[in-house]
């Protein structure tokens, strides 16, 4: 897992901006996969950022970055709480939660859509998308917007141009240590 993936895929959870990313990488060996989360999250802990796998299927690991303090507190907004008591998950203890995200999408052919949840969308939109699936969203950004149309606009703005700004930073020689925004 190169550094470049992360900063492309990652930029806004990586300055504080977002609670986590999914993303995927090709892998040919588990033990070395293994070995470079174990080595990242030693890394970066301190910093108040976690990565996990959630899933492996032919040689890609679909990863989740996050930050845990973050989780916690989306995951205590009230309609968030419901979502996950409604599909079996205990929200008053976010790693359990995390572990029930990656149960669910394993043993799942289809995608949990509570998801959203874990990395930081309204509540309202992945309730909307729960109860509505891709039909009459209000806009499609990062996620499909079913409620405050205005303030998601601006938070995928936000979060195109922390990517964007992250990207060059990164390229120009700046490390991801200096990148990564510490809770």
């Amino acid at each position: 897992m190169s550094e470049e993936v992360l900063i492309r895929h990652c930029s806004p959870t990586l300055a504080g901006m977002k609670t986590g990313n999914l993303f995927s990488v090709a892998y040919t060996d588990e033990k070395e996969l293994r070995d470079e989360l174990r080595a990242f999250n030693r890394r970066f802990v301190s910093k108040g950022l976690r990565i996990v796998p959630l899933r492996r299927r032919e040689n890609r690991a679909l990863l989740y970055l996050y930050r845990p303090k973050k989780l916690a507190d989306d995951l205590q907004e009230p309609s968030a709480r419901k979502v996950l008591k409604d599909h079996g998950y205990s929200p008053e203890c976010p790693a359990r939660c995390v572990t029930n995200l990656r149960q669910r999408l394993c043993s799942n052919a289809d995608f949990p859509h509570e998801v959203g949840l874990f990395l930081g969308y309204p509540p309202e939109d992945v309730c909307g998308f729960i109860a509505l699936g891709a039909a009459n969203c209000k806009c499609v950004g990062c996620w499909k917007v079913y409620g405050d149309e205005a303030a998601a606009k601006k938070t995928f703005a936000k979060y195109k141009k922390c990517t964007a700004v992250y990207c060059s930073q990164w390229a120009n020689g700046t490390s991801i240590e200096r990148l990564i925004v510490a809770d």
